[in-house]
């Protein structure tokens, strides 16, 4: 995912502080993770439902899931989750912060309910957890030097220029870049966008890859840095557009499928995208793609 906002623009401080805030809201979570489902298909929703909370894994990124300034856990994932959840009959959502590579992990040794951080659906993904479809569709973008002195706008690029490359933890766009022939041990991997903007403001890097929202956000208030245009990575030899998800445990298909009957009533009407324009997604960002699809199934 990554992940990649057309806010009402957070400074670089407000990023930073909200990653800040996401530690501190962490170790204050008060209810307890439902335990593992023991029916078939699932009775975590029954079980969320009586105690009135699901508990959201995000990973403090800017749009997809974050806490912001004042302390209030926002972002295009958290938002639809409460929309959402609240039809399904579940009425608060509490946020539990993570690293975005701890994520399915925190999720499988149910340390929550689900992840909300609108984490991209892809085969190696869809081996560990189940994903509802997309919410959203993103292409990839770069944050590099003001200008762009290497000429660097596809991984393919990177790759013919030599240049030093960095990405975040967990990202899709590591196998992006080792698609396009990058060594893997060369790529500097980093927490989140903002370590990459300063990767790349520091002249570490000579280029940051994330999708295109959550870089053109980052980079807003840089007096070094900018975006590149968004762009297709190459995925077996074929331009792909990514789709990021709410990501359930594999024994849980019954609230997966319960959650996605909710999406798509939102996405025939309409009200989806409403929800999350605020967070800078367009008509463009809107998609029909399946998760069976992006699983590769």
């Amino acid at each position: 995912m990554s992940g990649p906002t057309r806010m009402s623009g957070p400074t670089r401080r407000s990023l930073l502080a909200g990653v800040a805030a996401v530690g501190a809201l962490g170790t204050a979570g008060c209810s307890r993770v439902a335990t593992a489902s023991s029916t078939e298909g699932g009775d975590l929703l029954g079980r969320l439902k009586a105690q009135g909370v699901v508990r959201l894994g995000i990973a403090g990124e800017i749009p997809f899931g974050y806490i912001d300034t004042d302390g209030e856990l926002t972002g295009e994932a958290p938002e639809l989750a409460r929309v959402i959840f609240k039809r399904l009959g579940v009425d608060r959502v509490q946020p539990v912060p993570t690293e975005f590579g701890s994520l399915i992990p925190g999720l499988n040794s149910q340390q929550f309910d689900v992840v909300a951080a609108g984490m991209y659906v892809n085969p190696e993904r869809c081996a560990e957890v189940i994903f509802a479809d997309p919410d959203y569709q993103m292409l990839d973008a770069f944050i590099v030097r003001k200008g762009n002195p290497k000429g660097l706008h596809d991984y393919k690029d990177v790759v013919e220029k030599n240049a030093k490359f960095a990405t975040g933890t967990g990202y899709a766009e590591i196998g992006y870049a080792v698609e396009a022939g990058y060594k893997e041990s060369d790529i500097l991997i980093v927490p989140d966008q903002v370590a990459g903007l300063n990767a790349v403001e520091a002249g570490r890097v000579d280029v940051f890859a994330g999708t295109a929202l959550t870089t053109r956000e980052v980079v807003k208030n840089s007096g070094k840095a900018e975006s590149t245009e968004p762009f297709r990575p190459i995925v077996d030899g074929k331009p792909h557009v990514d789709g990021g998800a709410f990501a359930f445990r594999p024994t849980e298909t019954k609230l997966r499928d319960a959650f996605n009957v909710e999406l798509h009533k939102l996405k025939e009407s309409g009200e989806l995208l409403r929800i999350l324009r605020p967070f800078g997604f367009t008509r463009a960002e809107m998609t029909d793609l399946t998760a069976k699809e992006l699983c590769g199934g």
